[in-house]
């Protein structure tokens, strides 16, 4: 399963652009998605930098994977989760 969040509507109100992150983490680990999509959109690269650092957050860190920049399309990026079975959170083990 593969989850997408799209950031152009709210690319210019801060609290929004991280409620709408931290939802999506938290929707990805509840249905056990295998990735998130999050659209920044190519502009300034501005709100891209602002995922990032969202993302690079340590209690954020621990909840996902790994993090792809998309080589074809850098207004884009891929959020990877794997999943413990038994308690929905990514595993330890890398």
């Amino acid at each position: 399963m593969k989850l997408k969040l799209d950031l152009h509507d709210i690319f210019n109100k801060g609290q929004e652009i991280d409620r709408a992150l931290r939802g999506i983490i938290d929707e990805a680990i509840q249905k056990k998605a295998a990735t998130v999509e999050i659209i920044p959109g190519k502009g300034s690269g501005a709100l891209k930098k602002k995922v990032l650092r969202f993302l690079d957050q340590r209690e954020i860190k621990q909840l996902y994977h790994r993090v792809e920049k998309d080589g074809d399309n850098w207004g884009r990026l891929f959020v990877h989760f794997k999943h413990n079975e038994s308690t929905g959170r990514r595993g330890r083990g890398r």
